[in-house]
């Protein structure tokens, strides 16, 4: 585990006043912010330059302005497992989505809308998470995926949709009973159900389910 009071970070945003925002708040809450650049070229080297625990990245860069972000956080990824990597989007994107969340990543990895920089507390609180090795998926975009997806998502029950929904975004166990009010039995039970329903295979590993679900959401067609 990092602590976020020490960990280095590395801030790649084109936009200048939302790049020096985040570099400011970031350094407000005891990130060292070893560099912020504008493009994907100025990323990668101040990634082999600085060596940093996390990686925040805007998914459309220059020059295209469609996916380079996106690519270099994949290439990053592969090139460091131990490395965090947080994307950051206006829209949901499904370009190289896959590849960025793949469960075979060993370190934390955060898939966020830019409007949720809105609420700090929320975004510090994905930041913390995903450094601490966890998988953070903004909300929307799960919503967006199970909106996209008819079969198999058909067979599942109202509530085992709301179970799916809590879990993509990486709550726990408790804490998607605290949120539905009902027991952690209860959830256990919604969570073998929609397993065996998206066929997926059972596992106490709760990194690789949430991302084997998300795997089957995105890629099935």
């Amino acid at each position: 585990m990092r602590s976020e009071r020490s960990a280095k970070v590395v801030l790649a945003e084109d936009g200048v006043l939302l790049r020096e925002g985040l570099s400011g708040l970031l350094e407000r809450f005891g990130y060292q912010v070893m560099a912020s650049v504008g493009d994907v070229d100025a990323l990668m080297a101040a990634v082999e330059e600085h060596g940093p625990d996390l990686v925040i990245t805007d998914i459309r860069m220059p020059p295209t302005f469609s996916d380079e972000g996106l690519r270099a956080a994949v290439t990053l990824r592969s090139r460091h497992p131990d490395l965090a990597v947080v994307a950051l989007s206006q829209y949901v994107e499904r370009t190289y989505a896959g590849e960025l969340l793949d469960p075979e990543g060993a370190a934390g990895v955060g898939y966020l809308l830019k409007d949720r920089i809105g609420d700090v507390a929320e975004f510090l609180d994905a930041l913390r998470r995903v450094l601490d090795g966890d998988t953070v998926i903004d909300p929307e975009v799960v919503h967006q995926l199970l909106r996209d997806r008819t079969d198999p998502i058909r067979r599942l029950t109202a509530r085992e949709r709301e179970v799916l929904g809590l879990m993509a975004e990486g709550q726990s166990n408790t804490a998607i009973g605290r949120n539905l009010v009902i027991t952690e039995a209860a959830v256990s039970k919604h969570i073998a159900n929609i397993l065996a329903k998206l066929d997926l295979p059972p596992t106490q590993d709760h990194h690789r389910r949430v991302m084997a679900i998300l795997a089957y959401l995105r890629d099935s067609p």
